[in-house]
């Protein structure tokens, strides 16, 4: 009876990967989102880290309207809903053939944090080519802006990712 209630109680648990796709899903909906953007912009010190570092958690910024934006509504939440996307694919591809060599929470955390670097990047480099005047040059420097982001931000989604089942 022990077994089978242990069994039960270990079944409720998330997948590392599912963990961490719904962390992605919370800090793009709350750090993203039009207030949180507005509110870092108008009452944080871009010099000062502390300010810095808030204004970066807003970097796949989503709006409910596009304004004047070419494109519309998908071109201005391009970055936003690219991540999500590449962010759970890659949290379900990455991890699962390296967690299961490799047994502990570490191989989780990392692989994690590696899968929303590598989808901060990839989202800034096309989401520049769903939006008005795409260049190479800005798809560049966009996908080095998303992977610093993700590089330091990623640590969340490993957090989250730790003690899931692989």
């Amino acid at each position: 009876m022990a077994l089978s209630n242990r069994t039960r109680t270990i079944s409720r648990y998330g997948t590392a990967a599912g963990t961490g796709a719904l962390a992605a899903l919370v800090l793009v909906a709350v750090c993203g989102s039009p207030a949180f953007v507005g509110w870092a912009g108008r009452h944080t010190d871009p010099n000062a880290a502390g300010g810095w570092y808030l204004r970066l958690l807003a970097w796949p910024a989503w709006r409910f309207d596009a304004g004047d934006q070419a494109g519309g509504v998908l071109a201005a939440d391009a970055r936003a809903v690219l991540l999500l996307v590449f962010a759970v694919a890659l949290l379900y591809l990455l991890p699962a053939t390296q967690v299961a060599r490799v047994p502990g929470g570490l191989s989780q955390f990392f692989s994690g944090w590696a899968a929303y670097v590598l989808a901060s990047g990839l989202a800034g480099l096309l989401a520049v080519f769903l939006g008005p005047g795409p260049s190479m040059l800005a798809a560049l420097q966009a996908a080095t802006v998303g992977a610093g982001y993700g590089f330091l931000t990623g640590w969340i989604i490993g957090t989250a990712s730790l003690g899931g089942r692989a």
